[in-house]
C-alpha cells in the first residue's frame, strides 16, 4: 500500500494466497503434443476440471475448437460457468513460463509481461510471448495493468515466499541464452526491483536429466506456508542425479529465513527412471504442484512412491486436500502441472 510519500511498494505474492483466476492453455494438433493428443487430452481435461471446483479457469484453445473441449471438459466433470475458453494461435501450452507474473503494487494488482523466448530459444515462442497482450486486450486477465518488461523470465524459474523472500537457480536465471550480458548481481537487483524482495536464494545445485528449463526452481525445491521447503531427494546412490541432488539437499539446509532460522525441510520421494520411445530420460519429479485455494494438484507417476509424495505435500499444506494427476503423458512433453498453469492473483468473487 501507499505510505503517502509516493514510494513504490511491491509484493509478489505466494502461490497458496488468494487467487483470481488459473490461466492454461489447451494441447492441440499444431503443437508438440500431436502425437500423443488422444492420451494427453483426458488428463488435461481432468486437470482443468479439478481447478475448476476451486477456481475460475481462463483457458486458451485453438481457433474452432469450442465444442470439442467443451465436450472433453463435461466428460471430465468440470463446472463449466467457472471456465472462459479464449480462442487464441499457441506454439504450446507451457502457461506457466510464458504467462503474467501477479504483483501487487501500492494496492493495485499489476502482471509483469516478461519476454518469453522458448527457454533460451530451444523452441518456438513467437505466438505464445504474445497470448498475454492478446489476453489483455480482449479484457480476459483480472488485474489493474498488465505491464511488459524487455526481460527473459519465466514464471516457471521463480518462487516466492509472500514476504520478501525469493528462490531461483543460476543455472536458469544465469543462462547466456536468456539475458546476455546481465550478472547475477545485476539480475537480484532487478528481481528486487520488480517483486518487492528482502532477499534471493540462489539455488547452484541439483537439475533432472531431460528437463528444457535448465534447472527450474518449481521442478526442484518448492515453497510452502510456516518457512517449509519440499524438495527432490534422489535416494538411491547408482542413479545418475544422487550427487548433484545430494548437494542440492546440503545446499538448502544452508539458507536461513529472513529472521535467521532455518527452514523446515519435507523432502520427496524420488520416482521410478521413466523414458521416453528413443530411450532419454525423463524429468519427472513430484515437485512440479499447483496449489489452488484449496486444493494442491500432484503429479503422479503410476510409481510406488506416489503415495508417499502425496502425502508428503499433504504435511507441507494442512487444510488442503491432495489431488493426484496422472503425470504419466505430460512427462513425454518433459513437464506436468504446474508447469501447464499460471496463477493470476487476487479474491476470487465467485
Amino acid at each position: 500500500m501507499n505510505d503517502g510519500t509516493n514510494k513504490i511498494i511491491r509484493r509478489l505474492p505466494a502461490e497458496w494466497e488468494p487467487q483470481a483466476a488459473i490461466l492454461a492453455c489447451w494441447p492441440h494438433a499444431g503443437t508438440d503434443w500431436a502425437p500423443v493428443l488422444d492420451r494427453v487430452l483426458p488428463t488435461y481435461a481432468a486437470m482443468i476440471s479439478a481447478i475448476s471446483q476451486d477456481e475460475p479457469v481462463i483457458l486458451i484453445i485453438p481457433f474452432g475448437g469450442g465444442e470439442a473441449v467443451e465436450r472433453s471438459l463435461v466428460e471430465q466433470g468440470a463446472r463449466l460457468k467457472q471456465i472462459r475458453c479464449v480462442e487464441a494461435e499457441s506454439d504450446d501450452t507451457w502457461a506457466r513460463d510464458f504467462g503474467p507474473i501477479g504483483i501487487y503494487e501500492n494496492g493495485r494488482r499489476v502482471l509483469w509481461d516478461f519476454h518469453f523466448n522458448g527457454w533460451g530459444g530451444k523452441f518456438a515462442a513467437e505466438r505464445d510471448n504474445a497470448l498475454n497482450r492478446t489476453l489483455w486486450q480482449g479484457n480476459h486477465l483480472p488485474a489493474d495493468e498488465l505491464r511488459p518488461v524487455d526481460f527473459v523470465l519465466e514464471g516457471g524459474s521463480i518462487e516466492s515466499d509472500g514476504a520478501g523472500t525469493l528462490l531461483t537457480s543460476t543455472q536458469c536465471l544465469g543462462s547466456l541464452t536468456r539475458n546476455p550480458g546481465f550478472s547475477l548481481a545485476t539480475i537480484e537487483k532487478r528481481l528486487c526491483e520488480w517483486f518487492g524482495l528482502r532477499q534471493v536464494h540462489w539455488l547452484k545445485n541439483g537439475h533432472l536429466e531431460g528437463d528444457d528449463t535448465d534447472a527450474h526452481i518449481d521442478t526442484l525445491v518448492r515453497l510452502a506456508p510456516e518457512n517449509t521447503l519440499v524438495y527432490v531427494r534422489c535416494d538411491d546412490p547408482a542413479d545418475s542425479h544422487y550427487a548433484a541432488l545430494s548437494s542440492m539437499e546440503n545446499e538448502i539446509r544452508g539458507w536461513r529465513t529472513l529472521s535467521g532460522a532455518p527452514y523446515q525441510l519435507k523432502p520427496l520421494p524420488w520416482p521410478r527412471a521413466q523414458f521416453d520411445e528413443e530411450g532419454q530420460r525423463l524429468p519427472a519429479t513430484y515437485a512440479n504442484f499447483l496449489i489452488t485455494p484449496r486444493s494442491v494438484l500432484v503429479p503422479v507417476y503410476n510409481d510406488p512412491a506416489d503415495e508417499l509424495a502425496l502425502a508428503t505435500v499433504a504435511a507441507a499444506f494442512p487444510g488442503r486436500r491432495m489431488v493426484a494427476i496422472d503425470a504419466t503423458g505430460f512427462i513425454l512433453q518433459h513437464g506436468a502441472v504446474h508447469c501447464l498453469t499460471q496463477q493470476i492473483p487476487g479474491e476470487n468473487v465467485e
